[in-house]
């Protein structure tokens, strides 16, 4: 007869499948220890009730010897389960920021390669791993972000990440998978103090609990607190973000610096977070508030990893970071589908001036300047000067490619499929 279901984690299972839209397969991440074996082997027979499709991953990081036994422990769980079992082989660089950092980003590539979009990955942390990731940011002196944890749910990479068991300690899935007689892999690095979480682990809680024996989930509970309180200042940044939005991607860098200086930091760091961007660190984010007002004909540039800030005519823009662009230019034959260092182009022309006879090829470059294209009902204008009325930022300007028929200019166009100008007589069919 199979083991009854503990009450409370099998409730908790079912509130996480409420979290699954219909259709859409849940992952179990399975390492093969203790705290994913237990999810697993408890999932299998709530999705099974509930009829909705499991499947489980095994990320092989390849950093210990024992990481093939470990593969082999969950083809044999899921076996004996019928769960259906992806294995994901990756490679960790650990100069990208540490191992363990290393380890996380390839671990979450994984998902994204192998996991279809939409589906939800169940995650076996608990409240003893809240506790430790509370405290280490605690001790990076994090913010209210960073001192929040991990969150129950989270929307990053085309899935949705739950953690069902966060509110439970660790002792209690422990008993649970004993009461199962489950096996697990034991990992050895779990005991290596070198690793800032395992010293928290093996001799800080110790600690903590020989005089608070509550304290995992005293903390998990601050943390919970600390997630709900930037939950709402984030609602209250987005809400006045949208008072300053001055374009697509810029906002009122003047209004801005209206504010205080703590209202700033939370306004452009959640500005960060909406669009998908890393927050900057504190001197450059400083850096950046410090030039908001900077005259109307300057060009203010703060870059930080994975992300860059400009300000021009008074707004702030936000973006990844642009490329350099290498030298091209490229023969066309008014076809769509041509590859350009910013994309491939989905233009193709439809008609065109006597200019483009047979004989004349059609070139694509960057603009180089001195550029003239005579426009219907206006003449001949100066391209530059055309950018200069349009408030093109001028770093978007280099990345503009122009149509060109010998020396005369036939259309400015933004990849993929913007044209921003096109000359008199001239149809480009595709135009956004």
């Amino acid at each position: 007869m199979a083991p009854q279901l503990p009450e409370r984690l099998e409730r908790l299972l079912n509130d996480a499948l409420v979290e699954t839209p219909p259709g859409r397969s849940i992952w179990v991440a399975l390492s093969g220890g203790l705290d994913s074996a237990l999810l697993l082997t408890l999932a299998a027979p709530v999705c099974r009730s509930a009829n909705r499709p499991l499947n489980a991953i095994h990320i092989n990081h390849g950093l210990q010897a024992g990481a093939a036994d470990f593969e082999r422990h969950c083809q044999a769980l899921c076996q004996r389960l019928t769960v259906p079992l992806v294995v994901a082989r990756v490679t960790v660089d650990p100069r990208a920021g540490g191992t363990e950092a290393a380890a996380r980003d390839a671990r979450y590539r994984a998902f994204q390669t192998h996991i279809p979009d939409g589906d939800v990955v169940w995650l076996a942390q608990h409240q003893d791993d809240q506790a430790e990731t509370l405290l280490l940011a605690a001790l990076r002196g994090s913010g209210i972000r960073g001192l929040a944890g991990m969150p129950y749910c989270r929307h990053a990479y085309g899935l949705s990440f739950i953690r069902p068991w966060l509110t439970v300690a660790r002792r209690c899935l422990e008993s649970h998978a004993s009461k199962l007689k489950l096996a697990w892999c034991e990992d050895s690095t779990n005991s290596d103090v070198a690793f800032d979480r395992n010293r928290l682990r093996h001799e800080v809680m110790p600690v903590l609990k020989a005089r608070w024996p509550e304290a995992a989930q005293a903390l998990s509970s601050s943390a919970a607190h600390a997630g709900e309180a930037d939950a709402l200042l984030s609602e209250y940044a987005l809400a006045e973000l949208d008072t300053l939005r001055a374009g697509e991607q810029c906002i009122d860098a003047d209004a801005l610096a209206t504010r205080s200086r703590p209202r700033q930091r939370l306004l452009v760091r959640r500005w960060c977070q909406h669009q998908l961007l890393p927050t900057p660190p504190q001197r450059r984010l400083d850096s950046l508030l410090d030039q908001l007002t900077a005259a109307m004909d300057a060009s203010v540039h703060v870059a930080w990893p994975g992300a860059e800030a400009r300000v021009w005519k008074s707004r702030l823009y936000l973006m990844a970071p642009l490329e350099p662009l290498p030298a091209w230019q490229s023969t066309w034959a008014g076809k769509p589908g041509l590859d350009t260092p910013l994309g491939r182009l989905e233009l193709s022309l439809q008609s065109a001036i006597p200019l483009t006879q047979p004989a004349t090829p059609l070139t694509l470059r960057w603009r180089q300047g001195g550029e003239v294209i005579a426009l219907a009902g206006r003449g001949r204008r100066d391209v530059k000067r055309l950018l200069q009325e349009a408030q093109i930022p001028p770093w978007e300007r280099e990345r503009l490619i122009m149509v060109m028929a010998d020396d005369v200019c036939l259309g400015v166009i933004r990849p993929p499929a913007s044209v921003l100008w096109q000359a008199a007589g001239v149809d480009f069919n595709g135009v956004q």
